[in-house]
């Protein structure tokens, strides 16, 4: 596959999965089981996880400083989950909630942790990213 696009792809995949976290936010209300306190809050924390993800790879392609990409990444992951949490206090039946942007904020804050210390740990061995 050509550079021009599979970077139109990774571009595609973030940007189905932020419609993806727009759309469930739109629902009054979601199928989710209550199975522990607290669970949305990892849920929230995962979402942001994946989305963290997605968002290094899109990224990588216009940022080549790793302490930008990952301070890049971590705003927008950021301000995309206190947009969305804003947006959900005009949707009936949902509540906006600042913990749950801080867990967001949380999962995208874990996953470009571990992505910096993979890094770290290439770098000292040459491995590829």
């Amino acid at each position: 596959m050509s550079g021009y696009y599979s970077k139109a792809l990774v571009y595609a995949q973030l940007i189905l999965y932020c419609v993806l976290i727009y759309w469930l936010s739109d629902q009054s209300t979601l199928p989710a089981p209550l199975l522990f306190q607290h669970q949305d809050k990892v849920i929230h924390a995962g979402a942001y996880f994946v989305m963290a993800a997605f968002v290094l790879r899109a990224f990588r392609h216009v940022i080549s400083s790793l302490p930008l990409l990952l301070i890049s990444s971590l705003i927008f992951c950021s301000v995309y989950g206190m947009l969305d949490e804003w947006h959900q206090s005009f949707v009936p039946g949902r509540m906006s909630d600042v913990n749950d942007w801080l867990a967001d904020s949380m999962g995208a804050f874990i996953l470009l942790c571990g992505y910096y210390w993979y890094r770290l740990l290439c770098d000292n061995k040459s491995c590829e990213t």
